[in-house]
C-alpha cells in the first residue's frame, strides 16, 4: 500500500462505514458464520465469508441463496448465525485502532461527519453508544433507512444528503469491497482502509487511495 495518498480536493464532510472500519466486528462475523455452517451441516469457509464482508440483511441472504442454491437451509443458517453472533455484539465490540484519534481530530477541525452502515439503525446506535462516539456524528444512515443496501449507493447518499453536501465534496471511508463499490457509485472520494481483505486492482481503482489504518487517514486528510 502506497503511503503517498493525496486527496484531489479537500473534503467538506466525511462518511464512515462501521463494520470493520470504525468498529472491530469482522472477526466475530467470520467466526459466527463459519460455525453456523457446521450447525446446519453445510461447509461455509472463512474465505467465502470474507467475500461477503459489507453485506448484511436482505443483500446477504440474496447472495447466500445465489451462491448455495435452494438446497441450502437459509432460514436455519441465518438463525444459527444470529444465535452465535448476538451475544457477542450485544456485549459490545471495540473501536478500530486510530478511530478515536481520527474522530477527535476531525471534530476539532469542525468537519461534519456521518455514518453510512449496512447495520440496522438499532444496531448502529447500540455500537456507537457502547463505544461512546455517537456525539461525533451529525447523522446515521442505516440499512433500514433505505430501499437497497450496499453495494448499492443508497446508504451513503442518504448520509451525505443528511449532512447537506454533494457527493463529490464528501470523503467516504470503507474497508470492504462492497462498501467501496457503494461509495464509488455515489461519485464521492473513497479511501479504503482494509480490515481482513486486501484490495484487488479492480477495487483499488475505485478509490483515491488505500490507507494502512485510520491513523494514516488522519494524515491524508491533514
Amino acid at each position: 500500500m502506497d503511503r503517498r495518498v493525496t486527496l484531489p480536493r479537500k473534503p467538506k464532510a466525511v462518511v464512515f462505514d462501521m463494520d470493520g472500519l470504525l468498529i472491530d466486528t469482522i472477526p466475530a462475523y467470520v467466526s459466527a458464520m463459519v460455525e453456523a455452517g457446521h450447525d446446519v451441516g453445510h461447509v461455509v469457509s472463512k474465505d467465502y465469508v470474507l467475500s461477503l464482508v459489507g453485506l448484511l440483511g436482505l443483500e446477504l441472504e440474496a447472495q447466500l441463496r445465489t451462491d448455495h442454491g435452494t438446497a441450502f437451509p437459509l432460514p436455519a443458517y441465518m438463525a444459527a448465525v444470529s444465535a452465535r453472533l448476538g451475544p457477542i455484539l450485544d456485549a459490545g465490540v471495540p473501536l478500530k485502532a486510530g478511530a478515536s484519534e481520527l474522530l477527535e481530530a476531525l471534530a476539532r477541525a469542525e468537519m461534519p461527519m456521518a455514518v453510512g452502515t449496512s447495520m440496522t439503525r438499532k444496531e448502529a446506535l447500540h455500537h456507537l453508544n457502547h463505544c461512546e462516539v455517537e456525539h461525533f456524528f451529525r447523522s446515521v444512515a442505516a440499512r433500514d433507512d433505505v430501499a437497497r443496501g450496499k453495494p448499492h449507493p443508497d446508504v451513503h447518499l442518504k448520509a451525505m444528503s443528511a449532512l447537506g453536501f454533494e457527493p463529490r465534496d464528501c470523503l467516504v471511508l470503507e474497508d470492504s469491497f462492497n462498501g467501496v463499490r457503494a461509495a464509488h457509485a455515489t461519485g464521492a472520494m473513497v479511501i479504503m482502509v482494509p480490515d481482513v481483505v486486501a484490495p484487488t486492482p479492480e477495487i483499488a481503482a475505485l478509490c483515491i487511495g488505500v490507507a494502512i489504518d485510520l491513523h494514516q487517514v488522519g494524515e491524508i486528510i491533514g
